[in-house]
């Protein structure tokens, strides 16, 4: 597996991030199935391929993929890893977090950068319903922070439910990564977050009157301002400082026990190349990547238009041959 480079039509870390949305794939054809949530909610799972609701002896390995903030199975990144698993004989499937697929959750809740127990929850569910097949996971931003967070909880105990693991792009430090947001070109990515996460925010006030302050919400300008007012609250924090501390999952990197890829590029604008962890701020088990580019869940190669190949690549390779 060759060390990533990127093109040189391609410069820069925003370049990077924002042109894999122009080629992105078209989509799967997904199997949809929606689980109830042990706190009576729903959380929606596409399978590509179609792989059947019952419990399955089948050998073929499963990959797992909990997707980025406002994801889903729609995302590039989703569609990309998925078609290059099936074309190896594997089977994924993408969690989509609630209120992401398409149809808002039931709760006041939502799903957060933290939410190891919801992690937890789900890769316990897939082990009991194919216990003889090697699973394994994926975590893309926030999706990798928080899966991030569960490894470091549970330490020997990940193995249980997962051969290994990847983190692709994870906000290590969510205070950083949230105030870095707020400055400069990078606004550009926050406007975008808020456009979703406040429709979102006044779905549910529609249905939970007096839920969160609606005029904080919607004159919020920032992740920080946003995350202060519905997201914190909702989720149980104090307020976005304790939300961004707890959910941070750099401080669990030493106690990960379960073999996993952390792959960040230096010039991922979403978080400062000066938190990423050295080799001394993690467990032996976990696998540092930091390309010098590649953007946020970029990593585009070859010449014009360009190809999204290589990070799925990178992901299976790590399962297949270095674990």
């Amino acid at each position: 597996m060759t060390a990533y480079r990127a093109p040189s039509w391609l410069p820069g870390g925003h370049a990077q991030t924002i042109y894999p949305l122009l080629i992105r794939p078209d989509p799967l054809p997904w199997r949809r199935q929606r689980w109830q949530t042990p706190d009576a909610d729903f959380i929606d799972l596409d399978w590509h391929p179609g792989e059947p609701a019952t419990p399955s002896t089948a050998s073929a390995p499963l990959l797992i993929l909990f997707h980025g903030l406002e994801g889903s199975s729609r995302s590039h990144y989703a569609t990309t890893l998925m078609a290059a698993a099936a074309a190896i004989g594997w089977s994924g499937v993408v969690v989509n977090f609630r209120g992401c697929s398409g149809e808002i959750n039931r709760l006041p809740r939502a799903y957060h950068s933290g939410d190891s127990d919801e992690i937890d929850w789900i890769l316990r569910r897939l082990r009991q319903l194919f216990p003889a097949r090697p699973r394994y996971a994926v975590g893309v931003s926030l999706g990798g922070n928080a899966l991030l967070k569960w490894l470091g909880e549970r330490e020997a105990e990940a193995a249980d439910c997962l051969g290994a693991a990847a983190a692709i792009s994870a906000p290590l430090d969510m205070s950083a990564c949230g105030h870095h947001l707020g400055r400069g070109f990078n606004r550009v990515y926050t406007r975008h977050f808020l456009q979703t996460l406040k429709r979102n925010a006044a779905a549910k006030l529609r249905r939970y009157p007096g839920l969160f302050d609606e005029r904080r919400m919607r004159a919020a300008s920032s992740l920080y301002e946003f995350d202060d007012v519905v997201t914190a609250p909702l989720h149980g924090f104090a307020g976005v400082d304790d939300y961004w501390r707890r959910a941070s999952s750099k401080p669990w990197l030493p106690a990960i026990r379960l073999p996993t890829l952390l792959l960040n590029a230096q010039n991922d604008p979403f978080l400062p190349a000066g938190t990423l962890p050295a080799a001394g701020q993690v467990a032996t088990s976990v696998q540092i990547d930091f390309p010098r580019e590649g953007g946020h869940v970029g990593f585009v190669t070859g010449s014009l238009p360009g190809r999204l190949a290589w990070l799925p690549q990178r992901i299976l390779h790590y399962f297949q041959h270095e674990v």
